[in-house]
């Protein structure tokens, strides 16, 4: 079942049919610093693996924003953003908003994001940094075939693995 909020001339859906793609893609892979050079094929099966909530004014896409969850305990929200032209009416807010009050996020008991630029946006929301982040691993692979870039994190530092040998804690059993 696919939800719908509307305020004035502005609507937030999370049909996927009414998902400009190649608008979405555009500004993902131009415009941001995260998605920057993301090609179509990675946009489209992100988007297809997500909640996906299109933020509209009349039927022209203005923003985006996904969530990756297992709809019980945890909810990932990414790839938020607003076009230029429709910033600063509130309506990142109301997006990141209509996120936490969907009904079937209702039972999620971990949210996670990642910013380099909105911390007062998502504070609004109780969000903050992580209270343990020594208990936070991240697994990054590049696109390179040749391998993976693993980075563990401790005391808020990047530490490269290049084995999983290299892990701290690490045990060949």
């Amino acid at each position: 079942m696919h939800h719908q909020w509307q305020r004035g001339e502005y609507m937030i859906s999370t049909d996927p049919d009414l998902l400009d793609i190649l608008t979405i893609h555009r500004f993902l892979s131009e415009e941001t610093y995260w998605a920057k050079g993301r090609a179509i094929e990675i946009t489209l099966k992100s988007i297809e693996h997500s909640l996906c909530f299109g933020l509209y004014w009349g039927t022209q896409q203005a923003g985006f924003a996904r969530v990756v969850s297992d709809y019980a305990t945890f909810g990932y929200i990414m790839d938020v953003f607003v076009l230029p032209q429709h910033r600063r009416l509130g309506l990142g807010k109301w997006l990141v908003q209509s996120i936490l009050n969907h009904p079937d996020l209702q039972e999620v008991t971990r949210w996670v994001l990642r910013t380099r630029d909105a911390h007062s946006l998502y504070a609004r929301f109780g969000f903050g940094a992580l209270v343990k982040p020594e208990t936070t691993m991240e697994l990054r692979k590049t696109s390179d075939p040749s391998g993976l870039v693993v980075e563990f994190h401790r005391n808020g530092h990047a530490q490269p693995v290049t084995s999983v040998g290299e892990l701290p804690g690490h045990r060949w059993r």
